[in-house]
């Protein structure tokens, strides 16, 4: 029931004498235990999608970060699945809802605004109607100010329909880099022999050079790199055999065999990288290293060239780092809603060590620069020490270590810590100087961030430990240790429940103590490949260090004792968030025993 309060009336013309009180009701509020419900979320809790205390935790999380709005905070914390979310969306703007693909799209209405500031904007023009009207795809339909843009731009003749954000994106970025070419298409211009390999005993490098600027050897190497990049591949590899050449893509972290050019031409394709990164073409018996900036589908990516001469020639790897990846917040990597609000807790103390382990390519360096990225780079001086520097941020210091001029991870944190910093990040604790700087730092009022590369949280003491340092400091500076693991995601476009378990599946399920409820799994499809996954998500693992945990760290127990007492204090470890997450139907039982099972 509303309240009343009470208003004093005074007499007419501001006179002064007795005031008459007067009654009015309040303004309705909601009732203790309620959230008011204003936007897209509201048809989400009356549809009983979500649920009240989810839609405060996400009123938490957007307090944190004004930049999300409640439904991105609901879909980061797995609370709600995107389209779902985009439909509500949708019916509380009273627009059409609409899945999109490339083949929807007219190419002439496409080019009526630029693809930059259309993947800018996530916005899309579509087609026209019978009226004429341009049917543009949007995102937000809540930025009125992008809406005035679009009328303006398109003379106010359109009709808006709400798409999903990946749809709008993966649409653009098809039609905006044009009919893919096929290998047998780019090399048939080239003859076989005007492609033959120089003889290994007498290397020619003017010959190599010419063989390199050739026109179906570029455009080769330029489709090798859009299409890995459209492929949303992390790395490349160009492995030459006895008779030929394998090329090879990973993809949500597995390989997937690519169309190969001929043997012929690999020379000169590597030849052509070793340009593209300013290396030299006629050292081919020792290994290079190097980098390329290249704009790809209107974006820029950096590639890490790697070439390592192996029995039949030299082996090329590209590392793929595409900016896109760093811009995720730490909302939408995974975390379970009560371990995203502890980790953020953990990464916004003032001082402490909080260290994140795994092994290569488990997402370390992911999770360090999105928390790096809910820090007030404005008030706060941030430093970062890697090997190398993956990502340049514009908000830190970044410093590159280079161990041949002596400039080592404990060089430059000894450093750095004459530079005021406020917030620290290591790229990796590699020995005992470094470990100890790091406490060091964090014991006098610095916060540092790193990675270590162990199995579990709690298997993070026992290596600082065997590394060289005291228990005590381990205890009185480290806030927390957060293990973190990569599965793939069940596609979207073909999933399906499981009908039928397998022995094995069915034995793990019994022995972790599985609560039950329906399985998913992907059939397969054109958009995953057939593999039935379609991009990653995270499991993650995190042990905050209390009072009873320092004390039981400084006496140096067995890592089963410390794991036990984690766990006893509710860690909740990487099988039972995989657990979670099968039963959210994100991914598979595979998946969780592949990353698991050690």
């Amino acid at each position: 029931m509303a309240q009343k309060h009470t208003a004093v009336k005074q007499p007419p013309g501001g006179a002064k004498g007795a005031s008459e009180p007067v009654e009015f009701a309040e303004l309705w509020r909601p009732a203790e235990g309620q959230v008011a419900r204003r936007g897209p979320e509201r048809i989400l809790l009356e549809r009983g999608e979500v649920s009240v205390a989810q839609v405060e935790a996400a009123l938490a999380v957007q307090k944190d970060n004004p930049r999300l709005t409640v439904l991105d905070a609901l879909v980061g914390a797995q609370a709600v699945e995107p389209l779902a979310a985009c439909r509500a969306v949708a019916e509380y703007f009273k627009l059409p809802f609409m899945r999109l693909a490339a083949a929807d799209v007219d190419r002439e209405v496409f080019a009526l605004l630029p693809p930059e500031y259309l993947q800018a904007k996530q916005v899309i023009p579509i087609r026209r109607d019978d009226e004429d009207n341009v049917l543009v795809g949007i995102a937000d339909p809540a930025d009125i100010f992008l809406i005035d843009d679009l009328r303006r731009r398109l003379r106010g003749r359109m009709r808006l329909v709400v798409c999903p954000r990946g749809d709008i994106r993966q649409t653009i970025e098809e039609i905006a880099a044009g009919p893919a070419e096929k290998v047998d298409e780019i090399i048939k211009d080239i003859a076989e022999d005007a492609v033959e390999v120089v003889d290994r005993k007498v290397e020619d490098v003017t010959d190599l050079e010419k063989i390199a600027g050739e026109s179906p050897v570029i455009r080769y190497v330029n489709y090798l790199i859009a299409q890995a990049v459209k492929d949303n591949a992390s790395d490349i590899h160009i492995e030459p055999g006895e008779d030929r050449l394998r090329v090879r893509y990973r993809i949500d972290g597995i390989l997937f065999a690519q169309p190969a050019p001929p043997m012929q031409m690999h020379a000169a394709i590597i030849s052509r990288l070793k340009i593209m990164a300013n290396l030299d073409i006629s050292e081919r018996r020792l290994p290079q290293d190097g980098r390329i900036r290249a704009t790809v589908h209107h974006r820029t990516v950096d590639l890490r060239v790697s070439t390592l001469p192996i029995t039949h020639g030299e082996k090329c790897v590209i590392r793929i780092l595409d900016n896109r990846s760093i811009l995720v917040g730490l909302e939408h990597l995974g975390l379970l809603p009560d371990v995203l609000e502890k980790y953020r807790a953990q990464v916004l103390k003032p001082h402490g060590i909080v260290l994140v382990t795994g092994p290569t390519g488990s997402g370390k360096s992911t999770t360090l620069y999105s928390s790096l990225r809910i820090m007030d780079g404005d008030t706060l001086n941030i430093a970062t020490v890697e090997d190398p520097v993956e990502y340049e941020l514009d908000f830190a210091n970044q410093v590159n270590v280079h161990e041949s001029i002596g400039l080592t991870f404990s060089a430059a944190l000894r450093s750095l810590l004459r530079q005021d910093p406020d917030v620290i990040m290591v790229g990796e604790i590699r020995d005992e100087e470094t470990a100890r700087i790091a406490i060091q730092a964090s014991l006098t009022g610095h916060l540092v961030l790193s990675t270590l590369h162990t199995n579990d949280a709690p298997s993070s003491i026992t290596r600082l430990i065997n590394i060289g340092i005291e228990p005590y400091l381990i205890s009185a500076s480290v806030n927390g240790v957060l293990a973190q693991r990569l599965v793939r995601k069940i596609c979207p476009h073909c999933r399906a429940k499981v009908t039928a378990l397998r022995e094995t599946e069915r034995v793990y399920l019994e022995k972790y103590g599985w609560k039950g409820g329906d399985l998913f799994q992907g059939a397969g499809c054109d958009k995953c490949r057939q593999t039935g996954y379609k991009g990653r998500i995270g499991l993650y693992e995190l042990m905050e260090l209390d009072d009873e945990l320092r004390d039981l760290i400084s006496r140096n127990p067995p890592l089963t004792e410390l794991r036990r007492a984690a766990c006893d204090k509710g860690m909740r470890t990487l099988r039972s968030d995989g657990l979670e997450k099968i039963s959210a139907g994100m991914t598979t039982v595979d998946e969780i025993m592949r990353v698991t099972e050690t």
